[in-house]
Parts: C-alpha cells; sequence; structure tokens
C-alpha cells in the first residue's frame, strides 16, 4: 500500500465541480442511482444545500438524521458528516448545490474570519428549509436560480458569483451560534482522517488495523467512532464507498468490469459481482444498462 503523504485538506471526499477552477457544483440526483438508495457518508470543506423535487429523503448530519420532504430542503455546514439516503428505499430527485468557501473570499483576511465566524465549529450543524418561513423560502427559490444559471448553455459566472455570495450571506444571517458542541476535536479530527484515507486508499487492500492507524487509534476506538459518527461499521463503510466509486466508473465510463472491479480493490470481478449484488440487488452489467438507459444525473 502507498505510504505517500496525505494533507488535512487532500481528505475530504472531492467533488467533481461543473467547471474547471470553479468550484460550484450543482446538479440534479436521484437515490435510486446510489447503492441501497444510501450515499456514501462523507464531508468536505464546501457549503451544501439540498432541495427534495419528489419524494423525500432521509439525512444524516453528524449523528443526527432529519427527514426532507418534497418542497423542502437542508443546509449542511462546512466539515460535516452527511448523507442521503431511503430507509425504504424509494426513489427521491433532488438538486444538490455546493459552495467551496473560495468562492466566498476564504483567500482574503475579512473573508477567512466571516467564514470561521458563521460557518466554523461552533455554528450549527444544519438548517432545514422550508417554503413556511419567508427568509427560507427565498433560499430555496435561489437553488432554483442557481442550478438553472450554472446549467444554462450561456452560464453567466459574474451572476453566479452574485447568487451564491447572496445566498451563503442569507444563511450566515441567519445561523446560529452552538459554542461547544463539537468540543470533541480529536474524535471528529480521528473520525476525518479514517473516512479520508478510505477515500484516498480504498484501490488498496484496507485492514482494520490499516483504518484506526490512519486516526491514530486502536481497533476498538476506531469501531467505537464509527459507529458513533457514521452509524457503520469502519467495514461497512469501506465497502459501500468502494460500490459508490464503481457505480461511477460503471455509468461514466466504459471500462469493463474486471477493470473496475480491480481499480476499486476488489479482489477480483467474481467477487466484485457478488459483492456489488448483494449491495444493490443488481449485477454490476444489469446497473450499467438499467441505469444508463433512464438518463441518470451525474451524482457527488
Amino acid at each position: 500500500m502507498s505510504s505517500q503523504l496525505v494533507t488535512f485538506s487532500d481528505l475530504s471526499e472531492k467533488i467533481d465541480y461543473n467547471l474547471p477552477d470553479f468550484p460550484l457544483y450543482a446538479r440534479k440526483g436521484a437515490l435510486h442511482l446510489f447503492d441501497r438508495y444510501t450515499a456514501a457518508c462523507h464531508w468536505h470543506p464546501d457549503l451544501e444545500f439540498i432541495l427534495i423535487l419528489d419524494g423525500k429523503m432521509e439525512y444524516f448530519v453528524n449523528g443526527k438524521t432529519v427527514l426532507i420532504e418534497k418542497g423542502n430542503g437542508i443546509f449542511v455546514n462546512s466539515k460535516r458528516m452527511h448523507y442521503g439516503f431511503s430507509t425504504d428505499k424509494a426513489n427521491c430527485t433532488f438538486i444538490v448545490i455546493t459552495i467551496h468557501p473560495l468562492l466566498l473570499g476564504e483567500s482574503t483576511h475579512v473573508g477567512k474570519v466571516y467564514l470561521d465566524e458563521k460557518f466554523g465549529a461552533d455554528t450549527e450543524d444544519y438548517i432545514l428549509l422550508t417554503p413556511k418561513s419567508p427568509w427560507k423560502n427565498e433560499v430555496l427559490l435561489s437553488l432554483h436560480h442557481i442550478y438553472n444559471e450554472m446549467n444554462s448553455n450561456n452560464s453567466n459566472p459574474l451572476r453566479l458569483l452574485s447568487q451564491i455570495t447572496s445566498l451563503c450571506a442569507c444563511i450566515g444571517d441567519h445561523i446560529q451560534n452552538v459554542p461547544g458542541h463539537l468540543n470533541d476535536d480529536q474524535s471528529w479530527m480521528s473520525v476525518w482522517k479514517m473516512t479520508g484515507f478510505i477515500h484516498q486508499h480504498y484501490d488498496n487492500k484496507l485492514t482494520l488495523d490499516d483504518i484506526a492507524a490512519s486516526g491514530s487509534v486502536c481497533r476498538s476506538r476506531c469501531c467505537e467512532l464509527f459507529s458513533k459518527y457514521i452509524g457503520q461499521s469502519p467495514n461497512t463503510y469501506l465497502v459501500r464507498y468502494r460500490i459508490k466509486k464503481s457505480c461511477e466508473m460503471l455509468l461514466e465510463t466504459n471500462r469493463t468490469i474486471s477493470e473496475i472491479a480491480f481499480v476499486c480493490g476488489f479482489k477480483s470481478a467474481s467477487y466484485f459481482s457478488y459483492v456489488f449484488r448483494k449491495e444493490t440487488g443488481l449485477t454490476p452489467q444489469n446497473y450499467r444498462k438499467e441505469v444508463t438507459s433512464s438518463l441518470p444525473a451525474k451524482i457527488k
């Protein structure tokens, strides 16, 4: 296994932004495209917004689960563990908007101070968004506008910057301080390091000892932290992350099943097919055929 140096900034989930050098993600998604109708638990420095277009979604953020129904949404703060899922395995379509702090002035002193104050560890993990509240309704409408602008044929970057700045300023005006609610910084750091390690090395053979060592904890503490903060065992998280990456490759590349099995860390194509079918109910071949024929949206 590679022993390359990985910095803390490398540990978050990488986002495939719509445009190079413009870290804004604005796409539509659907839960049926995910293994078991469950996205991989992850975190990133970006601010994230979800708007439910149809159906409903359960959403996990830093150990808490909330229900988001059609027409409602959620704001997820920076560097929070999160993922969406459906216990009933019911489909849900949604808009995802993620905004990297660089677009909000993080590289400037005044911008960094503001972002640390409003979107740091001492503020709310998430805010549920419903049209019943005037300011939250404005946020939901803004998500539609940003999605439409980004995906138009003549997208205007200045208009996008104006829209996302106004959107995040609105959240900043209403987000509440919650001092000390993430006071177990060392535990969160270990979780971030271990999940980031999996993101970086999922294509290699990984053991529980490897994962625990990446977080500077013992095996039992590793399992305890995954259970408490992610709701999954380390091995379950690893397998589902590998399945997530394999689903992306099945949809976005022409690689063979054997090639995908190898680059996603499975020891053989037959074992990959067995695990894939166990997790998704479909063989890799059938998944590629069924999902690509249904015009899938690109999912982060």
